[in-house]
């Protein structure tokens, strides 16, 4: 019977695990978007003080160019940490599958260990 006690905090351990790695990816999801839209406004300003707008255009400021491909591959990376995230709540989901099918055994056990 112990080895059920030890199996449901198993799956409960588990499930936690779970959450906390969709929590992080969710964050840093959060901190990749907010840092893009940040380069955005910068990539404005710089747009807007040299009246360059077209970043084909030879004197297009280069700090706006480089700008622009940090936001671009903060952008990829948000689409990769996406597919990530499904992949996370699957995993999550199942966990707690396995842990409501694990606490249900263990009290099941326990109604028997009362009854005897």
């Amino acid at each position: 019977m112990k080895s059920r006690e030890s199996l449901v905090r198993l799956k409960g351990f588990q499930v936690t695990e779970k959450r906390r790695q969709l929590q992080q990816l969710q964050s840093m999801m959060a901190e990749f978007e907010r840092m893009a839209k940040e380069l955005e406004n910068q990539i404005a300003i710089e747009e807007k003080k040299s009246g360059i707008s077209d970043p084909n255009h030879f004197a297009y400021p280069t700090f706006a160019k480089a700008a622009r491909q940090r936001a671009d591959n903060l952008q990829v990376s948000i689409r990769e940490l996406k597919v990530q995230q499904e992949a996370a709540e699957f995993s999550l989901e199942e966990a707690e599958a396995e842990f409501a099918k694990a606490s249900a055994l263990e009290e099941r056990d326990g109604q028997m260990r009362i009854r005897a």
